[in-house]
């Protein structure tokens, strides 16, 4: 199971799993991006399926622990030996996924809609819409600890409402001032026409193989710009006023504490 972070995957391959490999073993991935840009191209007599938890490893494992499990997808590429997609799901159900909910699909589509999601919308396009959010009420004069819990902090409690019930539940449960603001500022914000045409610019450059190609560049120029936008968001105000206000948050649970000392190992 290839679990290191994609831009190093192949290396790991070709150093330490391609000489030792066997005809009838199997190779799996959590994302396909090597498979998808061809930058891992295993030999026709091995299994090669993907086993892709839709959450971030963390709470594979806190879910796992609690006796629950994170939807998965499935894919198999190569199916050597006939009995790739049986390995796959003994695999997703061992993790806890198959308590969730199983979803079939390829590593094409998987790795290009996961990117497509990740830029767009849970990290790219939310990150920046919040961020923007946050800079423009401190600019306005507003307190920082309001922008944070404004534009930051809730959307997490609105995510859960969409989780749960949809967008009408949602709605339903916030007032009809927030949902009138919904319908006549959103489009202000996003405008629909312009936000689609941006938006399949980004998936062009998924496709086309353009995004891989300068990602895989970034990792050969030792990560300068890469650098520099992660140091640049971590001295932002909202980060410094987030990490104040969230260690006064009682209901902060061990999950959350799990993971800030993982992130301050990371950084050490």
């Amino acid at each position: 199971m290839i679990l290191v972070n994609d831009e190093v995957q192949a290396k790991v391959y070709k150093e330490h799993i391609a000489p030792y490999l066997e005809a009838g073993n199997a190779i799996a991935f959590a994302h396909g991006f090597n498979i998808r840009y061809k930058l891992i191209v295993p030999p026709a007599d091995v299994d090669v399926f993907m086993a892709a938890p839709k959450g971030p490893g963390h709470t594979v494992r806190s879910q796992f622990e609690v006796g629950k499990g994170v939807p998965c997808l499935v894919a198999v590429e190569q199916d050597a030996t006939g009995k790739a997609y049986d390995i796959a799901l003994g695999y997703i159900a061992g993790i806890g996924g198959a308590r969730a909910g199983i979803m079939e699909t390829t590593f094409h589509d998987e790795t290009e809609t996961d990117l497509f999601g990740e830029q767009c919308v849970l990290m790219g396009g939310l990150v920046q819409l919040m961020r923007c959010a946050f800079e423009t009420l401190v600019e306005a004069g507003y307190e920082p600890e309001n922008a944070y819990f404004e534009c930051i902090h809730e959307v997490k409690l609105i995510v859960d409402l969409i989780t749960k019930n949809g967008f009408v539940g949602m709605n339903y449960s916030c007032s009809d001032t927030a949902e009138y603001g919904e319908y006549v500022s959103g489009p202000r914000v996003l405008p629909t026409e312009q936000t689609k045409a941006n938006m399949r610019a980004v998936l062009s450059d998924i496709q086309d193989g353009s995004f891989a190609g300068r990602w895989i560049a970034e990792n050969n120029n030792d990560r300068t710009f890469f650098n520099s936008k992660k140091e640049e968001l971590k001295n932002h105000q909202m980060e410094k006023v987030g990490a104040m206000l969230r260690k006064n948050m009682i209901w902060t649970g061990e999950q959350e504490e799990d993971l800030d000392k993982s992130m301050d190992k990371a950084s050490k």
